[in-house]
């Protein structure tokens, strides 16, 4: 077992140096949230109601709301101040009966175990108690709060069983109890013959959780015929995360096929688009430009034709001398 809280009992002017383990465990059938299709874990995230955004452990403070919606926000050093609160003591109140402590004040309860130093006055404290018959009412705390406990001696062990607040039990407040009932002579003799005849001593070992015991079968055999999903498992850091190189390279070869198919789709329209151009010019080109664009291509026409020869003229010369 793992010590969960350490420190000493204070007895008068003895300090017994002890470690506190958990003394009782739930045994049941434990789950998680899933994906029914595929078994993936369902996680639950820290979100903040106002702007939806995850809130890391670190910046989540208490918040102890008023009557008018305002909340006082308390964080870790609020409660360093606090009585007790970072105290290591199991203090003894009183010694009292086990009989006055009514079983409904228990919550939990823990094992005391004596530290190296500790283990001749722990058995000091532990046989005296035993010797009276009483158990130690106590007070001490854990987890930044002040707790009330009974301790007492189980197995030669000191247990300490934590204890409600007297403010904190509620009281029975029900319609049935102002109204007075009286069960008949002979109805009470046949219900106290009925406590007799079930009557025995508790053994804990008698009584099982069928439930548990039920649904552990139903889980093995779901194993025992392989009827079990084995879910992928999820990228580092979470499902967001992804192989960036390989997104990247995926990325590169779509852009490739894409723009491939787009050119050779883009040939034909390409020319289309040319003809439509030159006959919308054409269309609305206004009369000067349509005179400028013919000599244009008149012009252009030319270069490509043979020139002509020019036919031979007579010298001025014989003319004259003719």
């Amino acid at each position: 077992m793992r010590a969960i809280w350490s420190g000493v009992i204070s007895f008068g002017m003895v300090t017994v140096p002890v470690k506190m383990f958990g003394a009782t465990e739930e045994k049941r059938v434990a789950f998680h949230q899933v994906h029914a299709a595929d078994g993936g874990r369902v996680r639950q995230k820290r979100v903040c109601e106002l702007d939806g955004a995850e809130v890391p452990t670190a910046d989540i403070a208490k918040g102890y709301q008023l009557p008018d919606g305002d909340v006082v926000v308390l964080t870790a050093t609020d409660f360093e101040g606090l009585p007790e609160a970072i105290a290591k003591t199991i203090s003894v109140e009183a010694f009292v009966p086990e009989e006055q402590i009514d079983p409904i004040m228990y919550s939990k309860s823990y094992y005391l175990a004596p530290d190296k130093l500790g283990v001749r006055p722990y058995a000091l404290l532990r046989d005296a108690m035993a010797a009276s018959g009483r158990v130690a009412v106590v007070r001490f705390a854990m987890r930044e709060r002040e707790s009330l406990a009974a301790l007492r001696v189980r197995d030669d062990v000191l247990t300490l069983e934590t204890m409600l607040w007297a403010d904190e039990i509620r009281k029975p407040d029900f319609d049935f109890l102002d109204s007075k009932v009286e069960p008949k002579t002979a109805e009470l003799k046949m219900a106290e013959l009925l406590i007799d005849s079930l009557s025995a001593d508790f053994n804990p070992e008698d009584y099982h959780d069928n439930y548990r015991e039920a649904l552990e079968e139903i889980i093995e055999a779901k194993v025992a015929g392989r009827e079990v999903v084995t879910p992928p498992a999820p990228a580092e850091g979470g499902a967001q995360v992804i192989d960036l190189m390989a997104a990247l390279k995926a990325s590169v070869e779509a852009a490739k096929k894409t723009r491939g198919a787009g050119e050779e789709k883009a040939e034909k329209p390409a020319a289309k688009k040319s003809t439509a151009k030159k006959t919308a010019a054409k269309k609305t080109a206004t009369p000067a430009r349509a005179a400028k664009g013919a000599r244009g291509e008149a012009k252009t026409t030319d270069l490509h034709k043979p020139a002509r020869k020019k036919p031979a003229t007579k010298s001025t010369s014989t003319r004259r001398s003719a």
